[in-house]
């Protein structure tokens, strides 16, 4: 009986313990993408980095994007909005941080969203631009993120991965072209680097 007692107490210690562990953090949901571009690494690095807020020149999925009022141009602390539609109502707010030029990496993290499911303390995506050689380089991009309601991370994961990848596709276009890639012409554009 005694042994019955102190297995059950043990057994609802652990649960109560692993109980409370789980109340103070949040399930996030991981992905990475990652593409050989036919183009520098230091020109996708200007079109990621240094041009950060005119990412929808360079995003399939974009309406518009621009500078937040009083963010650096470029490197630490640059903000953008990113607009999914015309009038602004879904949108992303992105911050970089971690900014390192020297080894082409720097974490955007999403500071506020408008009419999209994800909350904002536990979403980023991690930049890496890696040269392969002076006409080659590897993008590897790493989102994290947490949706609301969180079960839906899960369900969403396929479908942000697509939009990721067709990112990267269109990164390498823009930055080898100088057009702007939008969600008219990028069909047409995709076919080329598949």
């Amino acid at each position: 009986m005694m042994k019955t007692l102190k297995a059950t107490l043990l057994i609802l210690l652990a649960i109560t313990t692993t109980v409370l562990a789980d109340v103070g953090s949040k399930k996030t949901q991981t992905f990475t993408v990652d593409r050989v571009l036919n183009a520098s690494a230091e020109a996708v690095w200007k079109v990621v980095a240094e041009e950060f807020a005119d990412v929808a020149k360079s995003h399939p999925r974009l309406a518009s994007s621009h500078y937040v009022d009083g963010s650096p141009m470029s490197g630490e602390g640059c903000e953008r909005i990113c607009s999914l539609n015309d009038d602004g109502s879904k949108y992303t707010k992105e911050k970089i941080v971690d900014f390192d030029s020297e080894n082409y990496t720097f974490k955007a993290e999403i500071n506020a969203v408008g009419n999209l499911p994800l909350d904002t303390s536990s979403s980023y995506v991690i930049y890496k631009v890696t040269p392969i050689n002076q006409n080659q380089c590897r993008i590897t991009l790493t989102m994290v993120y947490r949706t609301k309601p969180a079960f839906a991370g899960a369900l969403a994961k396929g479908r942000f991965r697509k939009i990721i990848r067709d990112y990267a596709i269109a990164i390498e276009h823009h930055t080898l072209t100088g057009e702007d890639v939008n969600p008219d012409n990028f069909k047409e554009i995709k076919k080329k680097y598949i």
